[in-house]
């Protein structure tokens, strides 16, 4: 036997694991299957699903409480119906003059135009006046990290879930159970975090301490079913192998893993995407469409990070989601500006997004409200009451802005991307 022949797997060794699974009155099993019970079972969550999230569901749930919101998705709709939105070819022509008639571009190694985070849905109908306005793009994703519990109080999550079937991107919401937001007495729901101040604490495996990968279960199950929910944040091993066990059993549920988990380098991504192909579907299928790498990793580290991918048949369906930009205060040194390492990726990564988290070093530097990473854990009510709501939507429409600066050095090199797909007509 060679040393490299030493890594085999034994079949013992899984049939040990597949026993631990499987046997009647384990814990850890019966916990999550009573999670799911509690919602009606497989069968019923994901019927239940489906219903909630069909755009006239929705629509009824905002008309029913005279949101406001329903004049802003009709006029969204309208705008698309109009085809108010830049086409692709036009857009390509804009960028290149008559070169875009002659270009190939392969939309096989397309790359998906990401935002994040669009925490409040009247934002999306400034950016969609923008991209409008200025023949901009609207990106192909949106993150979102509003704590959940705010934003059902005042129908933002229903009309942005409204919003994103209308535009066709995809989008994923942020849980509570990750522990930086109070319960509902106040007090922090994760005793270990109080806050953005003690976000510290998040990096040594303290932010979903004990029962809660049960309680992001239970949390998704509930907005899963109500709103149709489909791709949520994940940012602990737990909750992750917990996603993994929910899709094997049959819940049509996805996940994005958040930056916050630390895949750094190839062995990293080797044992995220190990884990997903041990809980795969017969189908090939994975609740994981997505990870975030690091801010720090090279491009070296997205190829062989792609290679494990590729290998194991993930290609098509997970998601490489690479920052571009950063807030420019609280998360990473500035500058940071990886769009020049994505042009050079852009020939031979496949899916792949480009998230833009902040503005370009150029733009926030000169901002006298720079965006920042902390904002994002601020409650809507204290940021209205300090007046700071126009200059994080500033933040935000430059993070737009971004957006448009990727897709033209894309376009210039001859690569293709991923925009609003309903918005930007091919």
């Amino acid at each position: 036997m060679t040393d490299r022949q030493k890594l085999k797997i034994s079949d013992q060794s899984l049939n040990e694991i597949n026993e631990f699974l499987l046997k009647e009155g384990n814990p850890l099993i019966d916990g999550l299957i009573e999670v799911i019970e509690k919602h009606g079972g497989v069968d019923e969550i994901n019927k239940k699903a489906n219903e909630a999230r069909r755009l006239e569901s929705l629509m009824a749930k905002l008309e029913k409480k005279g949101s406001p919101y329903v004049k802003d998705l009709n006029w969204l709709q309208n705008q698309r119906n109009d085809d108010a939105f830049i086409s692709i070819p036009e857009y390509r022509h804009r960028i290149l003059g008559d070169k875009a008639d002659s270009m190939p571009f392969d939309d096989s190694f397309a790359v998906t135009l990401e935002i994040s985070a669009c925490q409040y849905f009247p934002w999306l109908i400034e950016e969609a006046k923008t991209a409008i306005a200025n023949q901009d793009l609207m990106p192909g994703r949106f993150i979102r990290v509003r704590s959940m519990r705010e934003q059902c109080d005042d129908d933002d999550v229903i009309a942005f879930a409204a919003a994103m079937q209308i535009v066709d991107s995809s989008y994923v919401e942020t849980l509570d159970t990750k522990g930086t937001y109070p319960g509902p007495d106040g007090a922090p729901v994760n005793v270990h975090l109080g806050g953005p101040e003690t976000i510290t604490g998040y990096f040594g495996g303290v932010g979903m301490p004990n029962d809660f990968a049960l309680k992001w279960a239970d949390e998704y199950l509930q907005y899963y079913t109500e709103y149709g929910i489909k791709q949520v944040l994940n940012i602990n091993p737990g909750s992750v192998l917990v996603g993994y066990m929910m899709h094997k059993l049959g819940i049509d549920m996805e996940f994005k893993i958040s930056v916050y988990m630390g895949n750094d380098n190839p062995y990293a991504s080797l044992w995220t995407l190990m884990t997903a192909k041990l809980f795969s579907r017969d189908d090939g299928t994975s609740p994981l469409i997505g990870y975030n790498l690091s801010n720090s990793v090279n491009n070296e580290t997205i190829e062989l990070s792609a290679h494990t991918r590729k290998a194991f048949g993930f290609e098509d369906v997970i998601r490489i989601e690479h920052h571009i930009t950063e807030t420019y205060k609280s998360i990473v040194r500035q500058p940071y500006d990886r769009l020049d390492e994505l042009v050079e990726l852009a020939d031979h990564v496949k899916n792949i997004s480009a998230k833009h988290e902040g503005a370009g070093p150029e733009i926030d530097s000169q901002r006298d409200y720079p965006s920042d990473i902390l904002d994002y854990f601020r409650q809507k009510s204290e940021i209205i009451e300090s007046g700071d709501m126009p200059k994080l939507l500033r933040n935000y429409l430059d993070k737009h802005d971004a957006v448009n600066r990727t897709a033209r050095a894309l376009t210039e090199n001859g690569f293709t991307f991923i925009a609003a797909k309903n918005l930007h007509k091919k």
